[in-house]
């Protein structure tokens, strides 16, 4: 039979997929291995979705989105971020994942390099292999607090680079970077040229200062020629499975991306448009609880594992814990998380899914039920 492209053997399998679907062949398990919001969506965004439906609203759309979904994404932008931003630079996606392979697509030839995080969420690297890329990557050492390291950067660029993916707050890590790690991270692109591809899918869930976007900064400073933005209702608005991300490109990148687009995916259906609309310009007070419900859930979580004397990283974003395991992985954590899946029936993410800088740790999704939260860590043999 003919065969595939060489370049697929190179891409990595999800480590973080592969528990999930262990789990799902199990009884009993108590899932914190995915990042998936426990809370319902809230009533005005189903009834949006379904009014559509119901007003028979199931044709093919404009490849960026319908036209109130680019306003809305922007208008929320600018009351968020402080910085006005041209509707016709949001472009609609099937979730963040999408906009973020559809973003590399234009930034990347074969063989062309792009600086992907370490520990870092495992598309970072998958992407840029699915397209003959090189995924290249700087570790967010432990000594450092898991941020970015400029001179360390420095060293990594060559010829071939030609794009560094930042994520803040960080999935699975929940770093956030402060305005002085961003200004540094836009002027290292500046230097060698880089495009900086910035997923802020979690921009809404930044605990202890607000969320530095390199979106809104480049968008103020140069009109937003340097960097693509990745964002997603996904996480924000418990809408995983709706799958409404949003790119926000270049001015220039207009032409390309319809046809790129086209190509892809042709549109986002036009329901969850309307549902993504009702989300980003209704009440908001879903989003308020939401945050309230992981905050809450984080500092139960971290009491415990306290309490437990197991270490951890104090998140300042998103909704993960990424907790120490290295008294008791042996080295192997994805290993060991499978032997703590089959035997305690509690489904974690292991750090090494994230990259190598991961091995020893786990990730721990807090966006979850109190009870189930509490009751894996638990079970977390203790130092």
């Amino acid at each position: 039979m003919p065969q595939l492209s060489p370049h697929v053997a190179a891409v990595p399998g999800s480590g973080i997929r592969r528990l999930f679907e262990i789990a799902l062949t199990l009884e009993g398990v108590t899932f914190l291995a995915v990042g998936e919001p426990d809370l319902p969506v809230a009533p005005h965004i189903a009834a949006a979705a379904k009014a559509a439906w119901d007003a028979g609203d199931t044709n093919y759309t404009a490849n960026g989105g319908i036209p109130p979904l680019r306003r809305a994404f922007a208008q929320r932008f600018a009351q968020d971020r402080g910085v006005a931003l041209d509707p016709e630079r949001v472009w609609a996606t099937i979730g963040g994942t999408q906009a973020l392979h559809q973003a590399l697509g234009l930034m990347l030839d074969p063989g062309d390099e792009v600086l992907v995080p370490d520990p870092g969420y495992t598309t970072f690297s998958m992407s840029p292999r699915m397209l003959s890329a090189v995924p290249v990557a700087y570790s967010l050492r432990e000594e450092a607090g898991f941020l970015p390291e400029l001179d360390r950067l420095e060293r990594l660029v060559t010829p071939r680079t030609r794009a560094i993916i930042v994520n803040s707050p960080s999935n699975p890590l929940g770093t956030v970077l402060d305005e002085h790690h961003a200004r540094g991270l836009l002027d290292f692109a500046r230097r060698h040229d880089l495009w900086v591809l910035s997923d802020e899918v979690y921009a809404e869930l930044a605990w202890d200062a607000p969320h530095v976007s390199l979106t809104a900064l480049d968008t103020r400073e140069s009109g937003g020629e340097r960097v693509v933005g990745v964002f997603s209702l996904s996480k924000t608005y418990a809408m995983t499975g709706v799958r409404v991300g949003f790119l926000v490109a270049p001015r220039a990148w207009a032409a390309p991306l319809r046809s790129a687009q086209e190509a892809m995916i042709s549109c986002v259906n036009a329901p969850a448009q309307h549902a993504a609309i009702a989300a980003l310009t209704g009440d908001q007070s879903a989003v308020a609880d939401a945050r309230v419900h992981y905050r809450e859930n984080l500092r139960a979580a971290t009491a415990l594992l306290d309490e437990r004397g197991i270490g951890y990283l104090e998140p300042s974003g998103a909704f993960y814990l990424w907790i120490d395991v290295r008294h008791v992985s042996g080295g192997d954590v994805a290993a060991w998380a499978e032997d703590f899946l089959r035997r305690q029936r509690v489904a974690v993410a292991p750090g090494s899914a994230f990259g190598p800088s991961g091995e020893g740790w786990i990730r721990v999704c807090v966006a979850a039920s109190r009870s189930d939260l509490l009751h894996g860590l638990s079970l977390l043999p203790a130092p």
